[in-house]
């Protein structure tokens, strides 16, 4: 065999295994799409015979009482909650689904979504995370706690734990200690990559909590943050982790599809906090910190609300905006639900947007 022929011979294996690594990505999304929009019905109907609705809160994160939160929500009062079951489960049994039909006897996908490396982590974070949320949600349904809810002190400790673990197995188990900066170059950290991991991980998902406020939003802009991500992975060689993050679009836009305006079911805490502290972990796993701020801008920018609105009620005992989060300051000025969540759709589209050019452009530095 001439070298032609040889050079030839293994263009056409990359080629064909390339092929089949992005059957397994989209293959993924678009199976757990489609599990996920046939069962939907049969979930939505299920919360509802056990009367799993939400309960409206009646203080707000400083303590005080959240007259005029009840005022713009009371009406979702009752609303079925604990969608992100459906977005979470639904990954899981698609990752099962994937280790089925990964073994060399059956040789129908050549991967399982299941790698140390890449989804042991993610997967990790995403069950214990929704098993925190899924407490928290199920304490609010039924009124348990004086907040209808884990207070925020546990809830902030069980976080910094999940985060803390997460960063020490990062550290000392896959090696990680820097982070790359595009323009920059990579810092290294040593240790305190670890308690950089832990304020992700905690920012993260405390940010999607927050915006998890209306119909459809977080649902939205978390399809675009794991798009995003999915992209930046798979240019990065972590093709399982690519296809990780297409099975978590996959989910979440068959949850979108029924949470919509008017919802017919909530994410929930299981959802949000899941969610959330998924995506701060795949930030780190593809070193793509730096950029994970523009990618989930609106997520920033819910937070960053909260924080300012906490922070001058205390120094100031004055109000920035009438309502945190910010969405709801829209709300109550006026705006509606869908004209809120489409603009910051948008914006969030933008925004992605150039955090996945800088990214992109990261890797060719």
């Amino acid at each position: 065999m001439n070298l032609i022929n040889t050079n030839q011979m293994l263009e056409n294996i990359n080629l064909i295994e390339t092929i089949r690594y992005l059957l397994l990505i989209f293959g993924s999304g678009i199976t757990a799409f489609v599990i996920a929009t046939a069962i939907t019905p049969y979930f939505i109907k299920f919360l509802h015979k056990n009367k799993l609705g939400k309960q409206i809160r009646e203080t707000s994160a400083g303590g005080d009482k959240a007259h005029l939160f009840r005022k713009l929500h009371l009406k979702k009062s009752g609303t079925p909650t604990m969608g992100g079951v459906l977005i979470w489960g639904v990954t899981i049994l698609v990752v099962l689904i994937s280790i089925f039909l990964a073994p060399p006897y059956l040789d129908i996908i050549n991967h399982s979504l299941l790698n140390r490396q890449e989804t042991y982590l993610p997967i990790f974070t995403l069950l214990a995370a929704a098993f925190l949320g899924l407490v928290d949600d199920y304490f609010n349904i039924r009124n348990i706690g004086g907040k209808k809810g884990i207070s925020i002190k546990p809830k902030l400790f069980w976080l910094t734990l999940l985060g803390v673990l997460g960063g020490l197995w990062f550290h000392y188990k896959l090696g990680y200690d820097q982070i790359h900066i595009p323009g920059v170059g990579d810092i290294a950290l040593g240790w305190i990559y670890i308690v950089l991991f832990a304020l992700v991980i905690i920012a993260t998902a405390n940010a999607v909590n927050f915006t998890d406020g209306l119909d459809g939003l977080a649902g939205g802009l978390l399809i675009i943050a794991f798009g995003s991500f999915a992209v930046i992975a798979y240019l990065e060689g972590l093709l399982i982790l690519s296809a990780f993050c297409a099975t978590l679009m996959g989910a979440s836009l068959a949850f979108l599809w029924f949470n919509i305006p008017p919802a017919k079911f909530m994410m929930g805490d299981t959802g949000s906090l899941s969610l959330g502290a998924t995506l701060g972990v795949i930030a780190m796993l593809t070193d793509s910190i730096a950029v994970l701020p523009l990618i989930g801008f609106i997520f920033v920018i819910e937070a960053l609300s909260v924080i300012i609105q906490l922070v001058s009620k205390k120094l100031f005992k004055k109000k920035v905006f009438t309502i945190a989060p910010i969405h709801h300051h829209f709300e109550n000025k006026g705006w509606s639900e869908s004209t809120i969540v489409m603009r910051f759709w948008i914006l969030g589209a933008i925004f992605a947007t150039f955090g996945l050019i800088i990214g992109l452009l990261s890797h060719v530095e």
